[in-house]
């Protein structure tokens, strides 16, 4: 063999060791491209979840918010109504305010705090004792207490 042939030789060597060589990498290249891609898909998909957990957090903080005001209006309302009902001194307005403010418990729920609520209103209308108004007033705030605990 003279220097022309080992020359052919050792460049087509050469060429076919860098063709299967490139080729090895670009597998190697596009498995790395696929497992970053995937990697970034769980990643993105576990942010748009937490995201999704605080928007239902917050939501949640909010609504309780508006039925713990809710809740605080009715017996505002229901202390002016029994505390005419007791010394006979009131606002002519204090029925009609006591009936929004049941009308938004009804609306902000849940059931049994509406029920409560709607026990207190019943005492009012026939003139219950002190007592039975209290023992209404205190059911009413257990049952809007348990509503605006969180769930455990």
């Amino acid at each position: 063999m003279n220097e022309w042939g080992i020359a052919l030789i050792a460049a087509g060597a050469a060429i076919i060791g860098s063709a299967v060589t490139g080729w090895y990498t670009r597998a190697a290249g596009i498995r790395q491209a696929d497992a970053a891609r995937q990697a970034g898909d769980r990643q993105a998909d576990a942010l748009l979840e937490s995201v999704r957990t605080t928007l239902r957090e917050e939501a949640r903080a909010r609504m309780l918010e508006v039925r713990r005001q809710t809740y605080v209006h009715f017996l505002g309302a229901a202390d002016a109504r029994i505390l005419t009902e007791r010394t006979g001194r009131g606002h002519v307005d204090d029925e009609a305010q006591l009936e929004r403010a049941l009308g938004g418990v009804t609306l902000e729920g849940p059931p049994d705090v509406t029920a409560a609520a709607e026990n207190v209103l019943g005492h009012l209308r026939r003139h219950a004792s002190p007592d039975e108004l209290e023992q209404a007033k205190q059911a009413f705030v257990l049952a809007a207490q348990q509503a605006l605990s969180p769930p455990l």
